[in-house]
């Protein structure tokens, strides 16, 4: 029930509207932000009106703006009744009926690096934000937000927003509020720098602004978040962690790294955050995120005192991370700061302070290119998301995942990637359960060589070496662009049970 301890001032209580009747603001063609972030602090009510609205009869597609994926109540509920025409910037295949609609073209899906899309909606590059629908903990008498877990692109899109939804999940405690830093920068030629100097600065407000007069409507909310406990670490992910310390101490012993270890951002899905978790058993202390999404494992190392601060655009509210939070909300309070997505993920911060990037491609080559996002260069499996930020930008970039999939049948290590989101120029580093690969100032034929003996398993390290003598062979030499030496379709002959990996879809960033 919506008291004064969420709505602050009276005239609040006037705009509470039922989430049908909100859902009346959205019609046809329109383009709708929502706030949230893979899947945190996202709006649930409204939109589920609205699937069921199109269900009844109503002719309404939209163009679904965020900040990465959000949950089922959004993406699933509109995309299973026709209710989605276009989706940017970033989506998962967890959500299955928008995941078919892309791949099947009903839905047009432009993917982006997550740190780009909120400066271009200020831009003006792809029209008006007819509405914005934003998940809120609370709203303050002067008509500022106080958001949930999960911020995204929000702030843009509720400055350009021509009509705002406040959904007010009375289910987010209200100790969250403080957590948030919310910053815009000014669009060029009168942009400065964001003056974030060490990983806890604070450059904004702790409060959403909007205003009284622009919120048109607000519904009640008591639906939690649809995010599930990670999974506990396997054998492969605990020995790939092993080797990441390693790595990381043997930087330090070369004095590659400074002693008090720079900050570190993580990629999204069970195997990111068990090699995250993996830093629990490592010498360093008084560790620094700074991230796009805290997961289950920051929590974990914040209360156990390894992670001193950490700095993200959302954190995941499973239901292990609730129950932590809830504990103890001052300890995650003082050392957590919630920012926009442009602000989590600016190239500029990212690379001041010297940020070690740690991502989960889906596949990656011997030439240390990598796949984040399609199938056999066709059928898209996830967005790019924030990795390339981190990965262009970052003080050190590292990926990781175990060197098989489907049981071991498939190799992750392949001759070519068939889909290049990071191509050879933005990668150093890279880590399997075998070992790690430390690629930078080697030539392409050195990298392969490397790769292949480092990270691959041994069942597939013999064809791997048969790929790269068939290159040079048909090459006579070794080009700079190795794409020009050989043929695709051998690759995927040679990994035949590629095709019947990627007709099931592994997604290995989840």
């Amino acid at each position: 029930m919506l008291d004064a301890t969420r709505l602050r001032a009276p005239c609040l209580f006037e705009k509470v509207v039922s989430a049908d009747k909100a859902a009346e603001l959205i019609t046809d063609g329109m383009n709708v932000g929502v706030s949230g972030f893979t899947p945190s602090g996202y709006p649930k009510m409204t939109t589920m009106a609205l699937a069921r609205a199109i269900k009844a009869g109503k002719k309404c597609s939209i163009n679904i703006w965020s900040g990465a994926s959000v949950g089922p109540e959004i993406e699933e509920e509109l995309a299973n009744v026709g209710g989605v025409r276009g989706r940017m910037p970033y989506y998962s295949a967890a959500n299955k009926s928008m995941k078919a609609g892309i791949n099947d073209g009903t839905i047009e899906y432009i993917d982006q690096h997550l740190s780009h899309f909120a400066q271009q909606i200020d831009y003006g590059f792809f029209g008006n934000v007819d509405v914005a629908i934003v998940e809120a903990a609370a709203i303050n008498a002067d008509g500022s937000i106080v958001l949930g877990p999960g911020i995204g692109n929000i702030p843009m899109l509720v400055k350009h927003a021509k009509k705002v939804i406040v959904e007010v999940n009375t289910s987010i405690p209200l100790s969250l509020e403080g957590m948030h830093d919310i910053y815009i920068c000014a669009k060029p030629p009168c942009r400065s720098e964001i003056p974030i100097y060490s990983v806890g600065d604070r450059i904004g407000s702790p409060y959403l602004e909007c205003g009284l007069d622009r919120i048109d409507c607000i519904v009640e909310s008591d639906i939690l978040d649809h995010v599930r406990n990670l999974c506990d670490p396997d054998a492969d992910s605990i020995k790939i962690a092993e080797h990441l310390v390693d790595f990381l101490e043997h930087e330090q012993r070369h004095g590659r790294l400074p002693e008090k270890m720079l900050p570190m951002q993580s990629g999204v899905g069970s195997i990111a955050n068990a090699v995250l978790l993996g830093l629990s058993k490592s010498k360093f202390e008084n560790l620094e995120m700074y991230s796009e999404i805290l997961q289950d494992a920051v929590f974990s190392l914040i209360k156990m005192g390894k992670i001193k601060q950490a700095s993200g655009c959302a954190f995941t509210p499973s239901p292990k991370v609730w129950k932590m939070y809830k504990e103890d909300p001052q300890l995650y309070n003082k050392s957590i700061v919630l920012r926009p997505l442009d602000i989590s993920n600016s190239p500029e911060v990212i690379r001041r302070l010297g940020v070690i990037s740690m991502n989960t491609p889906l596949e990656f080559d011997i030439y240390g290119q990598a796949n984040s996002t399609h199938v056999l260069g066709r059928s898209m499996m996830n967005g790019i998301g924030g990795s390339g930020d981190y990965m262009r930008n970052g003080y050190l970039t590292i990926f990781s995942t175990p060197s098989t999939a489907k049981g071991g049948s498939i190799s992750s290590v392949v001759p070519m990637v068939t889909h290049a989101d990071h191509t050879e120029h933005d990668t150093m580093v890279f880590i399997t359960e075998q070992g790690v690969a430390d690629v930078r100032g080697l030539t392409p034929v050195k990298r392969a060589k490397l790769i292949i003996e480092k990270c691959a398993h041994p069942d597939f390290k013999d064809q791997l070496y048969e790929y790269l003598r068939i290159a040079q062979r048909k090459s006579g030499h070794m080009p700079v662009d190795l794409r020009h030496a050989f043929d695709m379709q051998a690759n995927f002959e040679m990994y035949g049970t590629m095709k019947e990996q990627h007709k099931e879809g592994v997604n290995h960033v989840e």
